[in-house]
């Protein structure tokens, strides 16, 4: 075993709750997305997620926790075979739904987003941004209580950061609680938003 990343980290995330993830590379940041995601387990400690103790949710019982709760990675995750439409669309597919029963939700998602003029086009295609964005679609495709996004403006643009951002604000306002973990302090100065910043494995939080 390892050593210890993070200790005696204390938080809960507010229902539409709106904060900022930040701190030094190695701090944790994407192990606690992890954790709040459930793809990792704590070593001690207690993890509540939607008022059910982690460590008696069942597998039965996980797969429909994590669709309440929407992930953008660092690296996109897109499949080249798969169009934009078909890449957002999959957890819809995975779950066995009929196409005719989200596929105008996932249109105007795209729309949203700003890639209705690049639904059909393959993810090596796409730009940098506009993976991201793509990627941010997937995540909200099942409209999740939760968005959790790790360093979603890392490799983009200052232009395209703050309209990133302005997405996640907007997706706030209509009720998901966001978490972004970010290095970018410019970014952080924009919105007058919670900020937990890891440092030596501890968490301290400014309202």
């Amino acid at each position: 075993m390892g050593p210890e990343v993070l200790r005696d980290v204390s938080f809960s995330l507010p229902e539409q709750s709106f904060q900022f993830l930040s701190g030094p590379s190695g701090t944790g940041k994407t192990t606690l997305l992890r954790l709040l995601f459930m793809s990792l387990k704590p070593t001690r400690g207690l993890i509540t997620v939607f008022g059910k103790d982690r460590s008696r949710i069942t597998q039965d019982e996980l797969p429909l926790l994590r669709r309440r709760i929407g992930v953008v990675f660092q690296d996109f995750r897109l499949l080249d075979h798969l169009t934009t439409y078909e890449n957002v669309a999959l957890p819809l597919r995975v779950r066995g739904r009929e196409e005719a029963t989200y596929r105008n939700d996932v249109v105007e998602l795209l729309k949203w987003v700003g890639l209705g003029e690049r639904m059909h086009v393959l993810p090596p295609v796409l730009s940098g941004g506009e993976k991201q964005r793509a990627a941010i679609a997937r995540a909200l495709v099942e409209q999740p209580s939760v968005l959790l996004a790790d360093e979603p403006t890392g490799n983009v643009d200052p232009q395209l950061a703050r309209r990133l951002l302005r997405l996640f604000i907007e997706l706030n306002r209509m009720g998901t609680a966001v978490v972004i973990a970010t290095h970018d302090i410019g970014l952080m100065d924009q919105v007058d938003a919670r900020r937990m910043v890891l440092s030596g494995g501890r968490l301290e939080i400014y309202d």
